[in-house]
């Protein structure tokens, strides 16, 4: 009964689950700051590709600074994985923020 939660997840199930992580994150941070930090149009759509590289750069780093420090690593310490749950928010963010 225990062996679904021993195994890890598959790689392309936990990337769905990020996104889906992300979504929500995006929409609960509209319901409490539903107004856009930048208002033009080309900064909105060049933070919606930079951030989410920041974001995933930022979870790499944290999980080099976990394993130098002989720390379970999670998924999210990975560059792909806090790039598509940041893209997933940010996306939801561009597309119904004010």
């Amino acid at each position: 009964m225990r062996e679904p939660f021993r195994t890890p997840p598959k790689p392309w199930l936990a990337a769905i689950g990020y996104a889906i992580l992300g979504t929500i994150a995006g929409a609960i941070s509209l319901l409490i700051l539903p107004t856009l930090f930048v208002h033009s149009h080309g900064l909105q759509l060049m933070n919606v590709v930079v951030t989410p590289i920041a974001a995933g750069l930022a979870m790499m780093a944290i999980g080099a600074w976990r394993r130098r420090r002989d720390q379970e690593l999670i998924r999210i310490d990975q560059f792909a994985y806090g790039y598509l749950f940041a893209l997933a928010m940010a996306l939801v963010r561009y597309s119904f923020g004010t």
